[in-house]
């Protein structure tokens, strides 16, 4: 959990001047100092209970293991918002990792489908050159440079037969929201392999709630016996 620190008044002087264009504001100082006041401190256990549904014995005993307890008095209202966050966080972690999905019936999308988008122009958007290779035939809206440079070495490379963006219906439904994968393609090799891939950056954080989803996509398609999933940047760390 982050450091508690006392809580501060900031206060900023400003001019303001009236004219025929409106008000215009002047920042004339600024200053911060610490709040020095007496705090109100709530019922620490129903407030965190109330937040994560924990039990008031289980909270106390993590409150005195960590040893952080007395932080409280340095900033009520922080303490409390962090410590729910960082139990909430682990208690996700856990969810997540007990996660497992079934196959409950077939269930098929239709080439169709995939082709009903509207297109907005802009420096992201790939034109496709080799219409055999996808089921797009003139022109796909991306998110990133990452996903422009992906598409282009799909289509460049001998070794991918078949690929396509995947639309931002289709979803994968997870504990903490809806997941949408970026891609699905054919490699051709030895034997066809099926990818649906990850595109992120190479050294890219990613925030905890998109590792979470990532590790979720994992275990969903682990169910289906031709079909392997990657976090990658480029094709080529698809082998």
């Amino acid at each position: 959990m982050p450091e508690i620190k006392k809580a501060v008044i900031k206060a900023t002087k400003t001019a303001l001047k009236f004219d025929d264009a409106g008000i215009v504001a002047d920042i004339k100082a600024s200053y911060v100092t610490a709040f020095d006041g007496v705090f109100g401190i709530p019922d620490v256990l129903f407030y965190i209970q109330e937040r994560t549904g924990l039990t008031r014995s289980t909270i106390l005993e993590i409150l005195l293991k960590s040893g952080r307890a007395g932080e409280v008095m340095i900033n009520p209202q922080l303490f409390l918002d962090n410590v729910v966050s960082a139990i909430n966080d682990v208690l996700t972690d856990l969810m997540i990792d007990g996660i497992k999905y079934e196959k409950i019936g077939a269930k098929e999308y239709e080439m169709r489908l995939f082709q009903d988008y509207d297109i907005h122009l802009n420096e992201l958007t790939f034109q496709i050159s080799k219409e055999n290779k996808t089921i797009y035939s003139n022109l796909v809206p991306l998110d990133s440079g990452v996903e422009y440079n992906f598409a282009r070495e799909c289509e460049s490379r001998d070794d991918i037969e078949f690929y396509f963006k995947l639309p931002f219906w289709f979803e994968i439904q997870t504990p903490i929201g809806a997941y949408n994968p970026d891609w699905a393609l054919i490699k051709k090799n030895e034997k066809t392999v099926y990818f649906v891939a990850e595109t992120k950056s190479a050294g890219q954080e990613l925030r905890p709630s998109e590792k979470r989803k990532i590790k979720c996509g994992y275990a969903h398609f682990n169910e289906f016996e031709d079909v392997e999933y990657r976090q990658v940047s480029t094709v080529g760390e698809l082998n």
